[in-house]
Formats: structure tokens, sequence, C-alpha cells
């Protein structure tokens, strides 16, 4: 196969199976957002649903370390390829069986359970996603070229995203609120079938990393990995879980969080909301490409630290945008976003930078779902309760920690020798 086909099937792999990770967890979040609460829980007060979806949406975040940590030591040990099939099959599986869950008023408690066995499988194939997608390219970029091989994992997050939010949109116009909340909520994730159809046959169809394939011939792999990389590499893995909240915390509370806020306290029906959210998305694929393009110029790190300052930025305006009007909100959204590109999009040329070969789909997946947790689980948790305790004003300081705690990590974070 002549270079530029090899490429163009690599980069195609790693762009559809993220695109296929964010339309997962994005149709899951946009299902918490408008009926999870009143489908899967006691008909309690709305500040008690709406803590308690949130909190099985936060489950995936702690479910991706793990996942992260299994799939990481397939992936260092057996390959990328493998592993990336693997991650896929779990996550798109959990995704479609949600599909099929009964309610609260059919099953009782066991409804909210079997939503957070699903969510925990959904969470833990995911673990092993992002990282083996970013390295499938990462490790097959012509040199100089890493960043923007890099970037296309990361342009999967506003194609999943708009595939999701445009089916949701689609399906609000079409149907009645009551046929939304009986059935039309399900379509989106019975649609997820066949999207994993797709990114499982592109995957089959490539071949394993060269940067693995010559580690695995100059010595055989780490009987432990994750070991190994907490001996040898602990500190980067902690910089690096810093150098990826901003991301996390950027996305959910303009997405799942804002979504909820906007469609429950602000007065927007689910389709004008949904609607700002697709035009502010078309700024999130914006950002990640003019950010890719950058960090090979002037080096990744340098632009995920100029996005982190600017998360700052973001954070200081971001409360008073949800409140001021459409066209504030809209500016609002697209202005996270739009930064969110800044500090997600160089990660794929940045992170696995942080650690050798043998250790580097440990290393990059443990890095990222670490971070993941502070920034898309207990961010918009803490946003939720902080708005429900009548704090809604001090929400954007959420995000001037995360921009903070972002720019600390990639201050501290050295390259593997």
């Amino acid at each position: 196969m002549n270079p530029i086909s090899q490429h163009r099937r690599i980069l195609t792999a790693s762009l559809t199976g993220t695109a296929v990770e964010f339309y997962d967890f994005y149709v899951f979040a946009t299902a918490t957002a408008l009926v999870f609460g009143e489908l899967f829980f006691p008909q309690s007060s709305p500040s008690v649903q709406g803590i308690a979806k949130f909190m099985v949406f936060g489950l995936a975040f702690l479910a991706r370390p793990i996942g992260a940590i299994a799939f990481g030591h397939f992936g260092d040990r057996v390959g990328r390829k493998a592993t990336l099939v693997a991650s896929l099959l779990l996550m798109g599986g959990s995704t479609l069986l949600i599909a099929f869950l009964p309610g609260y008023a059919d099953v009782g408690m066991i409804a909210p359970v079997l939503l957070c066995v699903l969510r925990f499988g959904q969470g833990f194939g995911l673990g092993g996603e992002w990282g083996g997608a970013a390295l499938l390219a990462v490790e097959n970029a012509p040199r100089g070229w890493e960043s923007r091989f890099g970037a296309a994992p990361q342009l999967g997050a506003p194609l999943g995203f708009l595939a999701a939010n445009g089916l949701f949109l689609l399906l609000g116009l079409w149907l009645s609120d009551a046929d939304f909340l009986r059935w039309g909520w399900r379509v989106p994730f019975l649609a997820s079938a066949l999207l994993v159809g797709i990114g499982l046959w592109v995957r089959l169809n490539i071949g394993e990393t060269q940067a693995f394939r010559a580690a695995m011939e100059k010595s055989p792999p780490p009987a432990v990995p994750l070991v190994s990389l907490l001996r040898g590499h602990g500190f980067a893995v902690l910089a690096g879980s810093a150098g990826v909240v901003a991301c996390f915390a950027l996305f959910y509370l303009s997405t799942a969080f804002a979504l909820d806020i906007g469609t429950k306290k602000l007065g927007y029906t689910r389709e004008e909301f949904l609607t700002l959210q697709l035009g502010a998305n078309l700024f999130l694929a914006l950002g990640i490409g003019v950010a890719a393009w950058c960090a090979d110029r002037f080096g990744a790190g340098k632009v995920i630290a100029a996005g982190a300052l600017a998360t700052v930025g973001v954070g200081l305006t971001f409360s008073a945008g949800l409140a001021g009007g459409t066209a504030a909100l809209f500016l609002t959204l697209s202005a996270a976003l739009l930064v969110m590109g800044f500090v997600y999009g160089p990660l794929g040329g940045w992170l696995p930078t942080l650690y050798p070969v043998r250790v580097r789909y440990s290393g990059v997946s443990v890095a990222f779902n670490a971070g993941g947790i502070l920034g898309g689980a207990v961010t918009p948790l803490a946003a939720r309760a902080m708005s429900d305790a009548g704090h809604g004003g001090s929400i954007g300081l959420l995000l001037v920690g995360a921009g903070m705690l972002t720019l600390l990590g990639v201050i501290l974070a050295k390259p593997a020798s």
C-alpha cells in the first residue's frame, strides 16, 4: 500500500472511532439532561433527580481509568489494533443496550441499577478508546506532522457531537413531548449500532503501528505495563492528568450542564437550545484544526498552555453569558468550545511525548481518563449542586480552576527520554 493510502486509512480509523465515542457519550449526556431524571428515578424533588442523574452520568468517568488500565495493559502487550477493536465493541454494545432499558415506573429500583451497569460498561470501553486512537495516528505520522495527525481523533468530537445533537433535534421536531419521553429518546442509542459497525469495518482493515512493531522487535513488552509506568513515569501521569482537565470541564459545562440549565431554568425549549449548541459546535472543529497546525509549528505544550489561560478568561464570563439572553448565550458557548479546541486539539500530539513506547498506551489512557474524572464528572456535578444552592453566578470559577490546573500540568510535564 502506498504511503498516502495508508495514511488516509489510518486517519479514517482514528477519526471514526472517536466520532463513535463522542456520539455514544453525548447521546447519554443529552438524554441525561432531557429525560433520564424523570424516567429512571423516583418522582421526588427535581433537585434530587438532577443530582442523581448527573451522578450516573459521572459514573462513566470513574469507570474510564479502570478501562484505561485494562485496555492499556493489552495495548502495550498485544498491540494497538486488537485493543481498539475490543474497546469499540464494549463501548458500542453498552450504548445499544441502553435503548432497551425499562424505566422506574416499570421495574422500580432495578431501572437505575441497570442504567448504572451499562453506563459503567460504556465508560470502561471508552477508557481504552481515545488513547489507542491517538497512538494509531501519532505513531504513524510523518515527522513534523504529529499534532496534525493526532488531531484526527480530536475531530471525532465535533462530528460525534453534531450527529448526537442533530438526531435529538430532529426527533424533538418530529415527535410530541409524550412520544419523545415514551420511545423517541431510545432512537439515538439504537443508531449507535450502525456507527459502531462502520468503525469496526475500518479498524479491522488497518495494520499495527510502526512504533509498536519496532519496540517489540527490540525487546519483549513489560509483564505489567501499569507497574512499569507508575514506577518510572508516575509524575508524568500526574502532569498529563492535570493537562487534560480543562478540555473536559469546558465540554461538559458547555454541553450537558448548559443544556440541563437552559431547558430547566432559563426558559429555552429543547429545540432552541440544541440548535444553539449545534452552531457553537462549529467553533470546536475550528479550534481543533487551528490548534493542531499551531502545535506542529510552535509546540503542542505551548498551544495547550495558551488554551488553559483562555479557559480562565472564559470562566470569568461564563455564568453571566449563560443568563444574558440568546445572543450572549451563543457567544458564550461558541467561545467555550473554540477554546476547548486549543486545550483538546493538541493533546494527541502532546500526551504521547510524555511516555516511552513500551508503556505509552497505558500512560496516555490513564492520564487522559484520570483527568476526565475531575473535569468531566466532578465539574458538571459541582455546577449542578451550585446552581441548586443558588450560587449559579459562581459556576464559571470551576473553569478558572480547571484552566489553572491544566496550565500547571503543562508547565511541569517533561518529555520522556
